[in-house]
């Protein structure tokens, strides 16, 4: 794939400068630092050393008094309370914080996860007829329920109350909800409104142990939960986020709740230091397998169990069903690729495609693979209970629910985020989708969008690459959106023995040094064996890169995870 490099500028070189001084890092951190709003010594403070301390009120968040409220009316009431989540991991982890910790305190409390093939998404009357045959009086949902008008009405006259705990984008009505947790509300005054779904439910448990009198540590021991939903949900780690993600990957790390324990064993990584990325690409699938291959309350009864043996069988169990999950990835994936060429739809500039015995757990994983090959707009459909269940995928920069909204009218529901929505769809309403999704992105996405992009942070010259600038580098994360791993570029290279690895030889292992200082480093580049030729040419390179850690045979090196590279001359 080809890709635009666009390097970033820093206009304010006073800053940086100052920062070089009072920190005593490089001109090249600094400048980094810099872009992402850090301008003095007190903002470097907070942000190389998170404090807990930094955490918002939580009733600063609307309606946070009036939820607990509730809830302490209907134990005192001796009420029995459902804690409704989604199925997905941020869906999961929010009703394990709040179950787990309700349940410590008062015993009259059940979870509740959807199943995605019979109810789909968000709050279905299943699961509030459920709550009535339990005789449930308060349903507390958990990402989800920003949107469920008719689902809060049918409750009600059933004599049952909601509290939603939701991060989504409201629409112009809201439920007639006891109370609604959701710092996107316009009159909410949350210091911070990009929160996961996890986030706001662990809020409203910060909440309840305040009001309580609780000590600190029982909101404290979700934190790792907490840290798995961000990574997963890809909300933005900056403000809040990185507090919670810092200290929860901290615990995940040192001190790990037995389901997160068990799933570090499961994925072969248990006396491993875990980063975001490990939390993205390892834990989130596996709890994720569940909700997508068997049923979403797997994780939960993983995430809120103490016995560790059937917690090791549980891991076990969502273990093999990510294998299952990756199988059914790849295979769907690979007839999605060859249905486009059949179907000569490379011109479009949305992907839409639709197969019935497509399964519904990994339709939004193939967008995303789609979207790696084809980079547009993406939407693929199952079908599921009569109708289209579809998920969709965006590229950089294109609000694809801003689209979707623009095709309301044909679509039965949807929902979801700037780069990833759900919906459904009539099987007869197909064609008119797929011809208005086109034209609304034809019209509203800019031709650049249409070609991904890498966003260079700064130029970085070989010598500069100590063992401290990685130690400061690394000092700045947990990374994630918009504070992503630094990307560097280096120019004026030349190769000094790169070669085809992997089994399939489509990776290159590559060796580049500098003409200039004769310094040399290796690094990885996955899926460029095509770009072996331009190594060897003998001309100078420029590529673009990650700085990691490289352990082997007890040995630590710096190397370059490489993610683009073409000749220096042609950069410009």
């Amino acid at each position: 794939m080809t890709y635009r490099w666009l390097q970033k500028a820093t206009t304010n070189t006073a800053a940086v400068k100052k920062l070089n001084e009072s920190l005593n890092i490089s001109g090249t951190l600094a400048e980094i630092l810099v872009q992402r709003g850090i301008l003095d010594f007190e903002e470097a403070k907070s942000f190389f050393r998170p404090q807990l301390e930094m955490l918002h009120d939580p009733f600063l968040m609307k309606d946070m008094a009036k939820a607990v409220e509730e809830i302490e009316t209907a134990i005192g009431h001796d009420e029995k309370i459902m804690v409704y989540g989604d199925y997905d991991v941020d869906g999961t982890t929010a009703v394990s914080v709040v179950y787990s910790f309700l349940k410590k305190q008062y015993p009259n409390v059940i979870s509740y996860i959807p199943d995605r093939y019979k109810e789909g998404y968000g709050i279905s009357l299943a699961g509030i007829d459920f709550a009535e045959s339990e005789g449930c009086k308060l349903i507390i949902a958990l990402d989800c329920g920003i949107k469920a008008i008719k689902q809060v009405s049918y409750a009600s006259e059933k004599g049952i109350d909601f509290i939603i705990c939701d991060h989504h984008q409201p629409g112009q009505e809201l439920p007639q909800a006891k109370a609604i947790l959701n710092p996107k509300q316009a009159d909410c005054h949350y210091p911070f409104d990009e929160l996961s779904g996890c986030g706001v439910g662990f809020k409203l448990v910060q909440a309840l142990c305040q009001h309580w009198s609780l000590p600190d540590n029982l909101w404290q021991q979700y934190l790792d939960l907490v840290a798995v939903s961000i990574g997963a949900d890809i909300v933005p780690i900056v403000g809040e986020n990185r507090v919670l993600a810092y200290y929860g990957l901290k615990k995940i790390n040192e001190n790990p709740s037995e389901g997160i324990h068990w799933l570090k064993v499961n994925a072969g990584k248990e006396k491993d230091v875990l980063s975001i990325s490990d939390v993205v690409f390892l834990l989130g699938p596996r709890i994720n397998a569940a909700g997508r291959i068997s049923h979403g309350k797997l994780a939960v009864a993983l995430l809120t169990g103490t016995v560790d043996s059937e917690l090791e069988n549980i891991a076990n169990t969502i273990g093999e069903q990510n294998q299952n999950r990756k199988e059914l990835d790849s295979s769907i994936t690979k007839e999605a690729l060859q249905m486009i060429i059949d179907q000569k739809e490379e011109k479009r500039r949305t992907t839409v495609l639709f197969k019935a015995d497509w399964h519904k757990g990994v339709i939004g994983i193939v967008a995303s693979r789609l979207i790696e090959n084809h980079y547009r707009p993406t939407v693929v459909f199952t079908e599921s209970n009569g109708v289209l269940a579809g998920s969709a995928r965006s590229v950089h920069g294109f609000n694809v629910y801003d689209a979707l909204n623009d095709c309301s009218d044909i679509l039965e529901q949807f929902g979801g985020h700037k780069y990833a929505a759900g919906m459904t769809l009539k099987l007869e309403q197909f064609e008119a989708f797929k011809t208005r999704f086109e034209q609304v992105v034809t019209n509203t996405i800019l031709p650049e969008q249409l070609t991904p992009q890498l966003t260079i942070d700064a130029t970085l010259l070989f010598k500069d690459l100590t063992p401290k600038f990685y130690r400061v580098m690394h000092q700045m994360g947990p990374f994630g959106p918009q504070n992503m791993a630094p990307t560097f570029v280096s120019h004026h290279l030349l190769d000094a023995g790169s070669k085809k690895v992997g089994a399939d030889k489509t990776h290159l292992h590559v060796r580049l040094k500098c003409p200039d200082t004769n310094l040399m480093f290796k690094g990885i580049a996955f899926g460029m064996a095509p770009l072996l030729a331009v190594l060897q040419s003998g001309d100078p390179i420029s590529v673009v890169y990650h700085v990691e850690e490289n352990s082997f045979r007890g040995e630590t090196q710096l190397q370059l995870r490489i993610k683009d590279l073409k000749l220096t001359a042609n950069t410009n």
